[in-house]
């Protein structure tokens, strides 16, 4: 109601773990989850600040963001695929007595592949560093409607201790969650592929606030 937003359905996950999501594209249909580990587990002031983020997540209209940035990549690795089976199959063979005409063509098929795989690279680190700065939106928005930011990082403190929800196994919707619920080392090129910004630097910023 503080927000003005229509009450969104609300679904609980049986899993003892902690962790949260927002789904839906539309009025009928948006949703906020909650696993059963997070609703027994945090107190009412940190839950209240981790729906609120969810609530963000709906108001911000982030999955339709997320569903445009998996097209875009969809869209690069489509056209990556095609022109490598055109390669790898031969489509575009050399002619003994046009070899120097055969060689060129093969040079720009190559060409094009490269680049089709440099664009299907850049439109995956770009998804990710779009699904990292709509958390920090989302948290930032989270502050803003409870006025208390001290609690999301109290939150978030215990959700990274246990976020692992093992009915979850694809990255696009482990995306969705409030922390990564997959189970995932600690390495640079992780950092650069993270759904999620760590859980440190998120704390760090709601206590600054």
């Amino acid at each position: 109601m503080a927000t003005n937003m229509d009450m969104p359905k609300i679904n609980v996950i049986e899993d003892s773990s902690l962790n949260a999501f927002a789904s839906g594209l539309n009025r009928k249909n948006f949703t906020v989850t909650l696993s059963r580990g997070i609703i027994n587990r945090l107190n009412d002031e940190e839950l209240e600040t981790v729906i609120a983020h969810e609530l963000t997540h709906i108001r911000n209209n982030d999955v339709k963001v997320l569903i445009i940035s998996i097209v875009f990549v969809g869209i690069f690795s489509f056209l990556t695929q095609i022109l490598f089976r055109t390669l790898l199959h031969g489509r575009f063979r050399i002619r003994s007595n046009n070899n120097k005409n055969s060689g060129s063509i093969i040079i720009v098929i190559l060409l094009a592949l490269v680049l089709a795989a440099i664009g299907y690279l850049i439109t995956i680190l770009m998804r990710f560093a779009i699904s990292r700065n709509r958390e920090y939106m989302a948290d930032a928005g989270s502050a803003e409607m409870t006025k208390n930011p001290w609690a999301l990082a109290s939150a978030l403190r215990k959700i990274s201790s246990d976020p692992y929800i093992e009915a979850v196994k694809q990255n696009d919707v482990a995306q969705l969650f409030i922390d990564n619920p997959l189970k995932k080392g600690t390495s640079f090129i992780n950092e650069i592929f993270a759904t999620h910004p760590p859980i440190k630097k998120r704390i760090q910023v709601l206590e600054e606030f």
